[in-house]
């Protein structure tokens, strides 16, 4: 059985692994550049 110590720092670590992931992919999705020109000349 593993220690309370592991089983938290477990979690933070998988926890920190999975931020931001549906943001994420809703960029990658649909791109990330903006609606306007960038370069008007």
């Amino acid at each position: 059985m593993a220690s309370r110590t592991g089983k938290t720092t477990m979690a933070r670590k998988v926890k920190k692994h999975r931020a931001g992931r549906v943001r994420k992919r809703k960029e990658q999705n649909k791109g990330t550049t903006p609606k306007f020109p960038i370069h008007k000349k």
